[in-house]
């Protein structure tokens, strides 16, 4: 079983603190997404466990083993690189080759399973090509091929789609899942990106400054985020937010009036933060109760729906709406929307409340 246990790990460069205790499980065969901002700490993570960084303290064992201090070679792991690594002077074949080669598998069944993962990925009439004749996604395929050559415990894929074009990397996208759906190699994979997040992983690590915000299922994060950052890091567009209050009954107000949603009443007079999704929100009436008056201020459709972008009294709202959508700029709708929806948030520690 290639269990991974990450157990307390910290890293530190000099007095600069990167990770702050990070501990993480994860299950065979499982496929778990490291998510956060540029200098939260995802790839020194990705790096600890791939012996490319020692931890300043901590432990990380896999299938069993401790490999906390093991050379990067000895770890029975593969890791793909946003930059492919892939060497110039060798052909397709021999960089897919390369791994099997150092480990002295036999030629025979080097070229047996070059040629496997080469007719997987579809590349296996690129076989004798120099990487400088490929295209990005070729040279990707190419990369992954030779991950998935070694036949590791663990993949560890570290941004590895982020230099391709938008429509490539929704291909690969797709076909990196279809590969894990295949081959079920425990996986982590860091991304900045979290539509890549929401669709591969089975479960989500938020990062931020080196701590883990939240760790769990891709609709557990989107539908109950654990804090404020959560809850606008996931979702696109970002959900909307507006400052808020709690009365003496423990009822949230937005301004003047209710939002349906009620917390304990020792809440009372806590200043809050409303959140509502782009989706959640719907054009209603002018003289819908509770509904939020606004004026359309910009409109983008992308086709198959469109987002209108709304000023009201609380701040600019988004909301999602299907098809091209019928609105101008200037006009004057209401918004409403279902209370259990609503997601309200601690306005000074940021924390999800109810």
């Amino acid at each position: 079983m290639a269990t991974l246990h990450i157990n307390g790990v910290s890293k530190s460069f000099g007095d600069v603190k990167i990770l702050h205790d990070i501990s993480l499980d994860l299950a065979d065969g499982e496929f778990l997404v490291l998510v956060g901002p540029s200098g939260c700490g995802k790839s020194t993570l990705m790096n600890v466990v791939a012996g490319l960084e020692e931890p300043t303290t901590g432990q990380v064992t896999l299938a069993g083993r401790d490999i906390t201090h093991l050379p990067p070679d000895e770890r029975d792991v593969a890791m793909v690189f946003q930059s492919y690594a892939l060497y110039p002077n060798m052909t397709v074949g021999q960089n897919i080759a390369f791994p099997l080669e150092m480990r002295k598998v036999p030629k025979a069944q080097r070229t047996e399973a070059v040629n496997h993962v080469a007719a997987m990925l579809q590349i296996d009439h690129l076989l004798d090509r120099k990487p400088k004749a490929l295209s990005g996604g070729q040279r990707q395929r190419v990369a992954i091929g030779r991950a998935l050559a070694r036949q590791p415990s663990l993949f560890l894929f570290d941004e590895p789609l982020s230099n391709l074009d938008a429509k490539l990397r929704v291909d690969m996208r797709a076909e990196l899942k279809k590969l894990h759906m295949r081959h079920g190699v425990t996986t982590i994979y860091v991304t900045h990106d979290q539509v890549e997040a929401m669709t591969l992983g089975t479960r989500i690590a938020v990062l931020k400054g080196g701590l883990i915000q939240q760790l769990a299922t891709p609709m557990e994060l989107y539908e109950r985020p654990a804090n404020l950052f959560v809850a606008e890091f996931i979702g696109s567009p970002s959900i909307n937010t507006a400052k808020a209050t709690v009365s003496d009954s423990g009822e949230v107000m937005l301004g003047d009036a209710a939002v349906g949603v009620k917390l304990d009443a020792s809440l009372a007079h806590t200043d809050v933060i409303f959140g509502i999704r782009p989706e959640d929100l719907r054009v209603s009436p002018l003289d819908t109760p509770g509904a939020i008056h606004a004026t359309v201020a910009l409109l983008e459709p992308t086709g198959a729906e469109s987002y209108v972008l709304i000023d009201t009294a609380y701040g600019e709202f988004t909301l999602r709406m299907p098809g091209p959508g019928e609105f101008v700029v200037g006009q004057q709708l209401a918004a409403s929307f279902d209370a259990a929806k609503v997601h309200v948030f601690d306005a000074t520690t940021e924390l999800r409340l109810g």
